[in-house]
């Protein structure tokens, strides 16, 4: 496929740089507000442009992509996860997609380790504290939180990510055991110094610190469920930057509100944005709003990949972030 200057549709507010280096490569129809496209607006769209340009909050299923004229060859998301394209309508349409993987993986993992602190020494809580005028000074047993130094912490998923995570636990004195659906590389093991358990649920019951670090995927969907949730120790603090949907989200709640878990650490939900008001209302829970992978770098990082696909894609080469191949 050969096209001089194809149609883009990016469905949100991108970089100012990624903007302006988009317009002058392509046709580029930008989403000036930042408003979410509705549904019938992306149906609309699709049917007249040549690449689509959405992002992880944007359901692209197969009523959208059936929708699209036979123009539309390539679906670039800008995010790494790729649950909200329907790939196999995509597949089946003839339809290219692509990601932009690698790139967040230092800032995701920025994130989850920030939040293991912030959790284990009630930083939320603090600063809270002192913003509400009701500190009166130091004494010996007031916020008194976990040591890092010396306990164990599990990655559910030793992706890119998740190695990247195991690297900075390490520095923190941590002891790092991981579960995978194999063993990554005896020598990248050996790096981390990581311990790999084969049953998810032996892991669960022997960590101090639980990290959820895979990709959503109708495999990890609801990954830790009701029972494997209660198989975790009391005095454990658990961890999400990945997905919302891996966890069984009412029942970690009631948990959290019973006292059944020391605490969680939450940058993403199941039905997001919509977070459980009595999530709120918790003392011993940080929440972010999904800002694991919220740098300008990052962000810029991402956007360059996106122009990489379209580019590589309109000259007549297979795109490097390829998910999805063509006919």
């Amino acid at each position: 496929m050969s096209l001089n200057k194809p149609v883009v549709q990016v469905t949100r507010k991108l970089p100012e740089t990624i903007e302006t280096r988009m317009m002058e490569l392509f046709e580029t129809r930008l989403n000036i507000d930042d408003r979410a496209m509705t549904r019938e607006e992306l149906i609309a769209a699709v049917a007249k442009i040549d690449v689509l340009v959405p992002t992880v909050t944007d359901r692209i299923d197969a009523e959208v992509i059936n929708a699209a004229g036979d123009r539309l060859k390539l679906i670039a998301s800008f995010g790494t996860g790729i649950d909200h394209v329907d790939l196999n309508a995509a597949r089946a349409r003839g339809i290219v997609v692509t990601n932009t993987p690698g790139v967040l993986t230092e800032d995701t993992a920025d994130m989850t380790m920030a939040l293991i602190l912030a959790v284990s020494r009630r930083l939320g809580e603090g600063e809270r504290l002192v913003r509400s005028g009701e500190w009166h000074g130091w004494t010996p047993t007031s916020m008194l939180g976990l040591r890092l130094h010396g306990k164990r912490l599990g990655i559910i998923g030793m992706g890119r990510i998740g190695s990247a995570l195991a690297r900075r636990a390490r520095g923190f004195g941590l002891s790092v055991h991981y579960h995978n659906r194999r063993p990554v590389h005896h020598e990248l093991e050996a790096e981390l110094d990581a311990t790999y358990w084969e049953s998810l649920d032996q892991m669960l019951a022997r960590m101090d610190i639980l990290s959820i670090n895979c990709p959503h995927t109708p495999a990890t969907y609801h990954l830790l469920s009701a029972r494997r949730l209660r198989l975790i120790r009391k005095q454990a603090i658990l961890i999400n930057t990945a997905r919302g949907e891996t966890v069984d989200q009412a029942v970690l709640t009631q948990m959290l509100i019973a006292g059944e878990l020391a605490g969680a650490g939450l940058d993403v939900y199941e039905h997001e944005p919509a977070v459980p008001p009595q999530l709120l209302k918790l003392e011993n829970v940080v929440l972010l709003p999904h800002i694991g992978s919220a740098t300008l770098e990052g962000r810029i990082d991402m956007g360059e990949k996106v122009i990489i696909n379209i580019k590589t894609f309109i000259d007549g080469h297979s795109p490097p972030d390829r998910v999805v191949e063509g006919p």
